[in-house]
């Protein structure tokens, strides 16, 4: 069935910048993409998400240095990460929520770590 693949993570200086990746394969329509991240003793948080139209939306913490985007035709959502912050550490998981097949499915990608540290 459906299966997220994300990738783009990994080490980065304070002030850096990262592009993370993330492949749905399946039969999907009508979905909302977006990216959540996750620090250790802490729940996961909304990064951004973006609609099939192109709506977009994203937490305070991130306006003006995060962009998501999305190929709908290859069913591939990124996430621009710009001018990088130690809070930014975290495991960044990729989320689905929409039409797989002929149901509706919420699907979660395995997470990719970044950290963000001098």
């Amino acid at each position: 069935q459906v299966q997220l693949v994300e990738s783009g993570g990994g080490l980065v200086q304070p002030g850096g910048s990262l592009r993370l990746s993330c492949a749905a394969s399946g039969s999907i329509l009508q979905s909302i993409m977006g990216w959540y991240r996750q620090a250790p003793g802490k729940q996961r948080e909304l990064v951004s998400r973006i609609t099939s139209g192109g709506s977009t939306n994203y937490a305070d913490s991130v306006k003006g240095r995060f962009t998501i985007s999305r190929d709908n035709a290859r069913n591939t959502v990124y996430l621009q990460m710009n001018s990088l912050k130690p809070e930014d550490t975290a495991v960044y998981y990729c989320n689905l929520d929409g039409l797989v097949g002929v149901r509706r499915r919420e699907v979660w990608g395995q997470g990719t770590l970044v950290t963000v540290s001098s």
